[in-house]
């Protein structure tokens, strides 16, 4: 029988900030309406031309999360990875 435990946990974002000001000069929003309906003031998107995709977010999420739990890549035997 396997012993399976969450040792640490890391996430990764894009820095560029698409804040509800910013979406609502592209569409006929604004602000007030999207916090009211969803609660987001802001969200973070890949910048055109970045080599940012979901495996090499994934990836850095993966190494801060092994850095946190003092672990290095030998000790890990399964990495969960969700989006």
């Amino acid at each position: 029988m396997y012993n399976s435990k969450i040792t640490g946990l890391g996430y990764y974002v894009p820095d560029n900030v698409v804040t509800n000001e910013d979406l609502s000069q592209m569409m006929e929003t604004n602000d007030e309406w999207i916090q009211e309906r969803t609660g987001i003031k802001e969200r973070r998107w890949i910048k055109e031309g970045s080599e940012d995709t979901s495996a090499v977010m994934g990836a850095k999420a993966s190494r801060i999360a092994i850095e946190r739990a003092g672990l290095t890549t030998d000790d890990i035997d399964f990495i969960v990875f969700a989006t």
